[in-house]
């Protein structure tokens, strides 16, 4: 089959290099350097699965970590099977094999759809809650049914073939992003003998100017970010991480970083290597260069395949030589989404009109569109889209000029894509991941990220700055702060120059207002995955719900697989007007880990198999196999159960050696249990809070029991502690609890009794221990010491 979008020339796709791959059993083309979402425009594919509840007709909206729709399953085999993969940012490998992960028979006609169609006006939020209560026998019949008719993917039936594996590394300075500003900070810290860690979720480094006209010193911005690129590989101490997501920002600086090592190769890693990594990295300094992603506009059906985000179209067309679609409609609230008109004309294919629903826009972009001769319709907004499985037109009308109101009549225009712009949202995700809250800045028409008390820092698109020259000034700010707070010496770097483009003031506006109301007209989408509509949130508003994270969690907004990277502002906006509120006043819900899904292997690495639940061995082990012990498990430890005889049951070996002891001796190897070092001028007053009873007066030497209730005053352990000098104390614990144990210590040494002097060490496994009983046992451990054992010198506890 021809890729009938694909340019003949230009992006940075490879195409003496065609690859062939599978979408729902049938083969197409593509090339090196693609992504499976790139590849499957190119190839005219329209609808690549099925909406969470009403089952409709969805397409390709978006080109990176943002995207809703292409959610797939990917997987030449069961072993290798992975759901829900964004195609966008899967690359393309030969071979590769794809399928929607819901629709049937198929995902071009599915039932579903039918019953989304004729009973999608039933099914408003808390449908389920509301419907699927009685009879409660009768739940796991439903669940089974919204699951499989909820499409997220299979998980294999075999077991994952690949090695992942966890790495701890530490840096300097960790730079997330490698756009504009984190190449310059990266450049900046790593001049100055920095040890730089840098991570982009990209194939290949550049951020923005990937798929960029723009020039820095007169030249393609690509040529400096290879020049960037090839200086930082030349510094031992910078780790360059592309295909690599910093997934989790944790406090002191921890942060998790997912790598794809393999992905873009083949459905399972060559021999010898690892299919993922997972780092887990403790920084000195971060800085967060993370961008912006661009809004969607709410309009009505604005979901048919065909709808897109402008900058995605500009995307496709200038980085992977895709133009997907004939005729365009551009719908835009500022001035940067002129550019998917500009790259789509000059593409050579027709823009059937730019609609502006400013008055009176101004800027470069907008001139160039008027030089090129493209049908600019101001003051205006597309309040419909035609079509079932592919855009067939739009309506167009004049809006009032708070945007809240049609205010003339419609005119019909006939098109197959409709890109939209409401401006951008910087992508502060991680920088709330420490409990910091976002604030809302009117300017740039979003939230930015608020104080922490991470050694963090920012740089770009995440504050608001769009513009390279600022991104680039930004970045190599932050990095020079961070150099100047470690104390080392800041190097020279000249930043490349700019052209400045002119903008025009952009205008705020989410929800494109309709002939009908928001119940009544065509559903208005927020969260494209989970099918979250605007008059959703309305009614959601009206039945009570005020708080944005009571509306996230009725209506289901932001759940999904891409967190609400689209929708979750045009949510907010909604909410706001629902409640006549600002989008302040109405606040903004918290982005938690994991900025996108992380596989159970990266995260598992290679604790699994017999490193999942290791064996632990005690000192004497060698000597209990050699005299035919039979052993049991013990919180991981393989522990002597009994030593039968030629010849005898488990219950005649312990016959015996029950009355062996109770007559003569018995030796018990006790290493199992667990020993905790405890040390520090408050050591007694912290044993005396953690155990129910006293041990203020424990002479050095002696040792005593002590019993350990949980906050529900429930026994939570128990053992002996032995006082080893004034401050000095080891503790043990049963043998299957001395990892929670340890865990409880520091947990309230470190949250609820800071300021006390104490230190814990885990010495399990430094020391071995026997226990020998019996009326016998001070004449064999007589034998051993010249130490008096007797009872008089060497008495109980």
């Amino acid at each position: 089959m021809t890729q009938k979008n694909r340019l003949q020339s230009g992006g940075r796709i490879d195409r003496s290099k065609q690859l062939t791959f599978t979408y729902n059993g049938k083969q197409y083309k593509g090339y090196q350097g693609d992504t499976l979402a790139s590849a499957m425009l190119a190839n005219g594919i329209d609808v690549i699965g099925r909406s969470f509840k009403y089952s409709r007709p969805r397409g390709i909206i978006a080109a990176g970590a943002e995207e809703p729709n292409a959610i797939m399953q990917l997987g030449a085999t069961e072993a290798t099977q992975v759901p829900n993969v964004r195609a966008t940012q899967q690359e393309l490998f030969n071979g590769l094999v794809s399928g929607a992960t819901n629709g049937w028979p198929s995902v071009d006609t599915d039932v579903m759809g039918v019953l989304g169609k004729v009973g999608g006006n039933m099914m408003p939020p808390g449908f389920y809650y509301k419907t699927f209560m009685y009879p409660q026998s009768m739940w796991d019949t439903y669940e089974s049914i919204i699951r499989k008719a909820a499409g997220l993917g299979r998980s294999p039936l075999e077991n994952d073939p690949d090695m992942y594996d966890k790495v701890n590394q530490h840096c300097d300075v960790l730079v997330v992003g490698a756009g504009p500003a984190g190449l310059a900070a990266a450049l900046t810290a790593a001049r100055s003998g920095a040890r730089v860690i840098i991570a982009d979720e990209q194939s290949e480094f550049g951020g923005s100017l990937l798929s960029s006209k723009e020039t820095l010193n007169g030249a393609p911005a690509s040529e400096w970010v290879s020049f960037v690129v090839d200086e930082l590989r030349g510094y031992d101490d910078v780790m360059m991480l592309p295909r690599s997501t910093v997934n989790g920002y944790h406090d002191h600086n921890f942060l998790t970083i997912h790598e794809r090592r393999t992905d873009h190769i083949a459905d399972r890693a060559p021999d010898g290597q690892v299919r993922q990594r997972m780092h887990r990295v403790r920084a000195k300094w971060v800085v967060l260069a993370t961008g912006a992603h661009e809004r969607p506009l709410v309009f009505a059906n604005n979901d048919v395949p065909g709808c897109m985000v402008a900058n995605a179209v500009s995307t496709y067309i200038t980085r992977y030589g895709v133009v997907p679609g004939n005729d365009l409609v551009l719908m835009t609230t500022n001035d940067s989404g002129y550019q998917a008109a500009l790259d789509w004309h000059d593409a050579g294919r027709r823009v059937a009109a730019v609609v502006d629903t400013r008055k009176n826009p101004s800027g470069d972009r907008v001139d160039a569109a008027r030089k090129r001769g493209l049908n600019l319709i101001t003051g205006s907004a597309v309040i419909e889209v035609q079509g079932s499985k592919r855009v067939s037109g739009v309506s167009v009308a004049p809006i009032s000029a708070d945007g809240k109101s049609v205010a003339g009549s419609v005119t019909k225009i006939s098109a197959d894509t409709v890109a939209s712009s409401g401006g951008w949202s910087p992508v502060i995700h991680l920088s709330c991941h420490t409990g910091s809250r976002p604030v809302w800045n009117e300017e740039v028409v979003g939230f930015l990220p608020g104080p922490t008390v991470q050694k963090q820092l920012t740089a770009g698109a995440i504050n608001g700055s769009y513009s390279t020259s600022k991104a680039l000034a930004e970045g190599q700010q932050a990095a020079l702060d961070a150099i100047a707070a470690l104390g080392m010496k800041a190097a020279e770097v000249v930043l490349p120059q700019a052209v400045e483009v002119n903008e025009g003031q952009p205008m705020t506006l989410f929800h494109i207002p309709h002939l009908k109301s928001t119940a009544k007209a065509p559903k208005q989408f927020v969260d494209y995955q989970n099918d979250v509509t605007a008059a959703g949130i309305e009614l959601a508003c009206r039945e009570g719900y005020e708080s944005i994270e009571h509306v996230k969690r009725y209506t289901a907004m932001g759940f999904g697989t891409d967190q609400g990277k689209l929708g979750n502002i045009n949510g907010m906006a909604v909410a706001a007007s629902a409640l006549n509120k600002t989008i302040p006043e109405t606040g903004t819900t918290i982005f938690r880990p994991n900025y996108t899904p992380v596989t159970f292997g990266a995260i598992a690495g290679r604790d699994c198999g017999e490193l999942f639940d290791p064996k632990r061995y005690t000192a004497m082990h060698k000597w209990h196999v050699e005299n035919g012990a039979k052993f049991e498990d013990v919180g991981q430890w393989k522990r002597p159960w009994y030593f039968p005889k030629a010849g005898e049951s488990m219950q005649d070996a312990l016959n015996r050696e029950c009355k062996a002891t109770r007559e003569s001796v018995g030796i018990l190897d006790a290493s199992t249990l667990g020993k905790i070092d405890i040390q520090g001028k408050d050591a007694r007053e912290f044993l005396g809070r953690v155990y129910t009873n006293a041990w203020a007066k424990l002479p050095v030497g002696k040792c005593r029991y002590g019993l350990m209730c949980g906050e529900d005053g429930m026994v939570f352990d128990d053992g002996v502690t032995s006082c080893l000098g004034e401050n000095h104390f080891v503790m043990t614990t049963t043998s299957g609890g001395a990892a929670r144990v340890y865990e409880w210590l520091e947990l309230y040494h470190q949250t609820e009794w800071p300021e006390m002097e104490v230190y814990f060490n885990t010495v399990t496994d430094h020391w071995a221990t026997m226990t020998i009983s019996g009326p016998n046992s001070r004449k064999l451990l007589q034998e051993l010491t010249d130490y008096d054992v007797s009872k008089e010198n060497l008495g109980f506890m």
